[in-house]
């Protein structure tokens, strides 16, 4: 495949973004500079918060910049688009539908993910961790019930939880201790969940890339098509 050049809407939130550019570089095949993809990333840290969006209802702003944002990185010779927010794949269709390069989506390429564990054998049920905004919508669990995958979220207890290791533990700055998200991973291991998504980005920067096939890292499974849609190898996971 020709080598071509990813647009990244980033900043949704930055740690989030700079994580996934990481991601991208450790994951490709390279021996010198000139292996590495190349890309524009756009940090729209201004974007307007997409779980309070969501879950006000008063999305139309948001949807708008995001589709900006696509048209841009089009313009400026974009091949493809790379969102690394959970939240805002809500909107991928309407993103899509405003230009003409493929723009990935990461939810379904989870799930194809999701797909391929234990040698491609039958996964009945999958934990998601992720937002308050990304629950609502439920865009994993759509999209795994159209593979007969059952979707178990956490208690209520532990999604307060995840929220405040989200937006006051990553996002704020506070710090946030990763015992906390595996005690929560322990809860829906305890429901015979065969895998458990990584919902959110901010989720990804915390618990860091891992070799366990039992997670499902969201971040990851966009740096790897984002890697492949451009014409470069992908090293082995």
């Amino acid at each position: 495949m020709k080598n071509k050049k990813l647009g990244v809407i980033g900043g949704l939130g930055p740690k989030a973004t700079a994580y996934f550019y990481n991601l991208v570089v450790d994951c490709t095949v390279a021996h010198k500079d000139q292996d590495h993809i190349d890309a524009i990333y756009l940090n729209h840290a201004s974007m307007p918060n997409r779980t309070t969006s969501i879950l006000s209802g008063d999305d139309k702003e948001l949807k708008k910049l995001l589709i900006k944002d696509a048209i841009l990185l089009e313009k400026l010779g974009a091949s493809h688009i790379a969102i690394p927010c959970n939240n805002s794949h809500y909107f991928w269709k309407d993103i899509q539908d405003s230009v003409s390069i493929p723009v990935i989506n990461m939810i379904k390429e989870v799930i194809n993910r999701v797909k391929l564990i234990n040698g491609g054998g039958r996964v009945n049920k999958v934990g998601v961790l992720a937002t308050d905004g990304t629950v609502k919508t439920d865009i994993y669990g759509l999209e795994c019930r159209k593979n007969n995958i059952e979707v178990i979220y956490p208690s209520k207890k532990y999604q307060k939880k995840i929220m405040e290791i989200i937006y006051s533990g990553v996002k704020g700055g506070e710090g946030a201790d990763i015992a906390d998200l595996k005690d929560i991973i322990g809860e829906l291991k305890s429901k015979r969940c065969d895998a458990v998504i990584l919902g959110c980005t901010e989720l990804s920067v915390l618990y860091g890339n891992t070799l366990d096939p039992y997670i499902i890292d969201a971040l990851y499974s966009l740096a790897r098509r984002s890697i492949e849609l451009s014409g470069k190898k992908i090293k082995a996971y």
